[in-house]
């Protein structure tokens, strides 16, 4: 399982959201089945539905249908 807190941690040049994006992918196509969302990213560019949006992209990669 694919933690967002570690990935933030492991990862602290990621200074965008759409960085976040690329982590959240890659842990996805990496083998990982679940991600847990145990924290709220706390960047300048995080949407409000950043759940939805990291959930479809951790499962369908980066190019999926907003």
């Amino acid at each position: 399982m694919a933690k967002l807190s570690e990935l933030i941690i492991q990862h602290p040049d990621v200074d965008t959201f759409a960085e976040l994006e690329h982590l959240v992918a890659h842990a996805g196509e990496s083998g990982h089945m679940f991600i847990e969302f145990d924290v709220k990213p706390d960047y300048r560019d995080t949407p409000k539905k950043w759940e939805w949006r990291l959930e479809a992209i951790f499962t369908r990669g980066l190019h999926y249908d907003r």
